[in-house]
């Protein structure tokens, strides 16, 4: 094992693209934990204290959107990077998401591979 890229907190409520997102962070060197939806990353999130956060849009309970929102308010929670990942590309979410703060923004259906390059390039900056 070489050393960790970075600590990634994987946000999705469907199981299968969590694992998905995980398993290929996980060959690529980074440590991930995984939440089930956005009260679920705000519980765990100082204790995990990831460099990035990969966030799913549509959730139960609290969504992307909210959840970004709330981890931009937090001063200990304010500097972690965000992916969105959402099926609707519309610029106006765009426009939303870089309101935001957010950092990037990937489209479902994503190409693991195109995940696992904006989640490294996030990692690695300051």
């Amino acid at each position: 094992m070489g050393e960790v890229l970075g600590k990634v907190l994987v946000v999705d409520d469907d199981e299968v693209i969590r694992q998905l997102i995980a398993v290929n962070l996980n060959l690529e060197g980074f440590e991930v934990t995984t939440a089930t939806d956005g009260q679920d990353c705000l519980d765990q999130v100082l204790d995990v204290m990831p460099d990035v956060i990969t966030l799913d849009v549509m959730m139960p309970c609290l969504d992307g959107w909210t959840t970004a929102q709330r981890l931009r308010a937090e001063e200990a929670t304010s500097h972690i990077k965000v992916v969105l990942i959402t099926a609707r590309a519309q610029d106006d979410d765009k426009r939303r998401g870089r309101g935001l703060g957010v950092d990037a923004y990937l489209t479902k259906p994503f190409d693991p591979a195109e995940l696992i390059q904006v989640v490294r390039e996030l990692a690695a900056k300051p």
